[in-house]
């Protein structure tokens, strides 16, 4: 029983080969509550490490049932405070779980950091949008009107906007600033990395004019509308705390520099980086911890 508690398989047999070496009563009582010892220790250590919960989460918008991970931090666990919430979006072609692929060090993080991280399912290509031409696809509704309210209901979370940012890569970048923007009541931080901010420049990919927003020329409202970079036409200063960040070989460069530079002349504050690395995983798994960062300290900021 023992030997399935312990970590490691070489410090179990180190202990095991003391022991038959000592030759007293007295010498095998000692080594076996050192033994002992170092077994609370490590039970101790993996009862305070951060859980990985998988919950199902029923789409009343959509007659369906999606799953969402859910990093719950060792602090919920030894302490009776409420916590505040990060959510992850994940891109074009992923699901819920591919956050935790992308960046194993999740859970470190969320202990680190003493927050929630959610990890929910966008579809594959839903960009986070009510697609206008597919009624069947409404993950915006999903997201605020039912994720949101799911997460805030089952686990011991702080639910003030100030307390609940949103992040995401690609097509999740958009997602976490579109919805940010669209429901200021909801989230009090957004970020995105690698973020696809202007959807308009890639009418032909993603399927986004065959199964999002349809034909640019008949529906070219529905492009203009849906763009990040249009819609944060509606930001106030300091509503949001927004970072953005984009590798220099990213072929999303471009209109993030395009939303960096609008921001700024509308006088939005923002963080805005640019750093090596190109529209992959190597690249999002090392952003992600400085958005981490940048959302920590906004959760400091807003605790009195």
């Amino acid at each position: 029983m023992f030997v399935m508690l312990i970590h490691s398989q070489g410090f179990f047999l180190f202990y095991v080969n003391v022991i038959l070496k000592r030759g007293s009563v007295f010498d095998l009582r000692n080594t076996m509550r050192k033994f002992l010892f170092f077994v609370c220790l490590f039970i101790t250590q993996d009862a305070l490490s951060a859980v990985v919960d998988t919950v199902s989460i029923y789409c009343d918008c959509m007659h369906k049932t999606s799953q969402c991970i859910v990093i719950i931090p060792d602090v919920y666990f030894t302490d009776s405070l409420q916590l505040p919430v990060l959510y992850l979006l994940h891109g074009y072609g992923g699901n819920h779980t591919s956050w935790n692929m992308v960046a194993p060090q999740l859970a470190q993080r969320a202990d680190e950091n003493h927050m929630i991280i959610v990890c929910p399912d966008g579809g594959s290509r839903s960009w986070y949008l009510d697609s206008p031409i597919d009624s069947t696809s409404k993950y915006e509704t999903y997201f605020i009107g039912e994720v949101v309210p799911f997460i805030d209901g089952r686990y011991k979370t702080k639910s003030e906007k100030r307390f609940r940012a949103i992040t995401g890569l690609s097509m999740g970048g958009h997602g976490a600033l579109y919805l940010a923007i669209h429901h200021p009541d909801v989230f009090g931080a957004a970020g995105s990395t690698s973020g696809g901010v202007d959807i308009r420049q890639f009418t032909t990919s993603w399927e986004l004019k065959e199964k999002v927003l349809g034909d640019t020329i008949c529906c070219k409202q529905n492009w203009e509308k849906h763009a990040v970079i249009n819609v944060v036409d509606q930001l106030k200063k300091n509503q949001l705390a927004i970072i953005i960040d984009c590798g220099i070989s990213d072929f999303f460069l471009d209109v993030n520099r395009k939303l960096h530079e609008k921001l700024s002349s509308m006088k939005i504050p923002h963080d805005y980086t640019e750093r090596p690395g190109e529209h992959n995983s190597l690249y999002w798994k090392n952003s992600i911890d400085y958005q981490i960062l940048f959302f920590r300290k906004f959760f400091d900021s807003s605790t009195p």
